[in-house]
């Protein structure tokens, strides 16, 4: 099988092809976090060197352009008021093509892939046109294309009408309660060893939401900078977690930490034309604060 929608992606030759045409904005969303989760990845990655045009757009940090200002968690679902205004900012007009891009700065840490994914299933499902650079920055470097150290300039456009009328994208923990005592795929997107409680938690408790399944967000690239597996590698590995194929009915609900690395497992399944996907806003940082909640640990 082939990607259904490949346009989500472009590859570098697309993007060095349309990168003056004015309708193309590149968004420049690397993350490199703090622990208070301050990004510092516009002084120390994108000053440093950044696609030429492109923008910084501020999506990783705990209150970034892409989170609910008013949320007591971070990286709550925005309001589009909120997404019109920071879209307008950054020069995106009604008839932009957006096109998300990052580099991974500290593998392991800040992952590239995921914050391109956040991005894209926030403006996607608010009817933005937008695909990620395949490989992310670092393959644009590769390639020895050109870097910029400069500001972009920004264009005067009005800002983009949004739609909010998509079916689904965000879940909530009413959801994610439903979705346990129903027939929806609950999948947990973070590595084996936080799934199975002997690693990393997010939160006050450790394992994962009982009844969920596993597919960690790294078995769907080949490197952290939205390097994705092609599209025969990625069909097997979705089909093997029993979400592609004639079996595969049932609506999924996808969650992690914070409701970030879920999203990859979301925009591969968009790849391939699934639009019975949701996102947990809260994941693990606001199910595992509430005791009341059902986990698994396996570990213990």
């Amino acid at each position: 099988m082939a990607f259904i929608h490949p346009e989500y992606l472009v590859s570098t030759d697309w993007l060095a092809a349309h990168l003056d045409d004015p309708g193309v904005r590149v968004l420049d969303v690397t993350g490199k976090l703090t622990s208070k989760l301050e990004n510092r990845a516009e002084a120390e990655c994108y000053d440093v060197g950044h696609l030429p045009g492109s923008v910084f757009f501020d999506v990783p940090s705990g209150a970034g352009v892409l989170s609910d200002r008013d949320a007591s968690l971070p990286w709550m679902w925005p309001e589009a008021t909120q997404v019109a205004d920071v879209l307008g900012a950054v020069g995106v007009g009604p008839d932009t093509h957006v096109v998300v891009v990052a580099r991974t700065p500290r593998p392991g840490i800040d992952s590239g892939t995921m914050w391109c994914t956040r991005t894209w299933w926030t403006l996607h499902h608010y009817g933005i046109r937008c695909s990620i650079l395949h490989g992310g920055i670092e393959a644009w470097e590769a390639e020895g294309r050109p870097l910029a150290t400069t500001k972009s300039e920004i264009p005067e456009l009005s800002a983009p009408e949004l739609s909010t009328n998509w079916p689904r994208a965000r879940a909530t923990k009413d959801d994610v309660l439903a979705a346990l005592a129903g027939s929806t795929c609950l999948i947990d997107a973070l590595p084996e060893s936080s799934f199975d409680g002997s690693g990393t938690g997010y939160g006050p408790r450790s394992g994962h939401i009982s009844g969920a399944a596993n597919l960690p967000y790294l078995s769907l690239v080949e490197r952290e900078t939205a390097g994705f597996l092609d599209a025969a590698a990625m069909e097997q590995r979705l089909v093997e977690a029993g979400l592609l194929g004639p079996s595969a009915t049932e609506p999924v609900i996808t969650y992690c930490g914070g409701a970030i690395a879920a999203t990859v497992v979301a925009f591969a399944l968009a790849l391939f034309g699934r639009t019975d996907v949701a996102v947990y806003d809260g994941s693990l940082m606001e199910w595992s604060a509430d005791p009341d909640l059902p986990m698994t640990n396996l570990s213990a």
